[in-house]
């Protein structure tokens, strides 16, 4: 289905100014070349089910941009089960102050995240090919302040599988459709739920929550 730059930009601008973000110019556009970039290597990658564009914009860009606000104290930031960049490179764009990390075991979805690195020039996007649990900090990389993911696993597995990333005062931001009450009652021993936030995404009719969780 072809819409034009022209129709999305409208769209996107309204999403933005119904969720309070203030964007630039040109971080306006960076998102615009980032959906055009995943429609574009979806014929061959299958990043994601949706093809058509302004669904991929509500429930790509805006839904992920609509968690922005959370992480408004953020430094560093590692996104897990990246997949095609969700919610990381659009958190990279609206926040290029704030260094994202993002990590995905499938190695053509992290050449495409490296393609939309170097095509975008985002200078605070770091890409890593592998198991989170396999992944190490030391002299080369620091612990990150939030761990972000957005459908990758439920909660105890992605708390379990990269709490030795965190910092001892950060915290688990999981982006999740229904509230998760029951994956939120299992999680491992020393870690709580600190408040759960339901979001409201616009042009989407669908339920969104945020789960914040903190070391007991």
């Amino acid at each position: 289905m072809n819409v034009s730059r022209e129709t999305l930009r409208s769209r996107l601008l309204q999403g933005l100014l119904e969720l309070g973000l203030d964007l630039q110019p040109q971080q306006i556009e960076q998102l615009l070349d980032y959906q055009g970039l995943m429609s574009k290597w979806n014929k061959v990658y299958n990043l994601t089910a949706i093809r058509d564009p302004e669904q991929m914009l509500a429930l790509h860009l805006l839904d992920s941009l609509s968690a922005v606000a959370a992480f408004a104290k953020a430094k560093r930031v590692l996104d897990v089960g990246a997949g095609g960049g969700l919610p990381g490179i659009v958190l990279a764009i609206a926040r290029p102050d704030v260094q994202v990390h993002l990590i995905d075991v499938v190695q053509k979805k992290t050449a495409f995240l490296n393609q939309v690195k170097a095509e975008l020039k985002l200078v605070n996007v770091n890409v890593h090919c592998g198991k989170v649990e396999n992944l190490q900090t030391g002299p080369d990389l620091a612990a990150f302040d939030i761990i972000t993911s957005r459908a990758f696993a439920d909660l105890r597995d992605f708390v379990s599988w990269s709490g030795h990333l965190l910092t001892a005062d950060g915290e688990f931001i999981a982006l999740k459709g229904q509230d998760p009450l029951q994956e939120s009652q299992a999680l491992p021993a020393g870690w709580r739920v600190k408040t759960i936030q339901a979001l409201r995404v616009p042009q989407l009719d669908a339920a969104r929550h945020l789960v914040f969780i903190e070391r007991a």
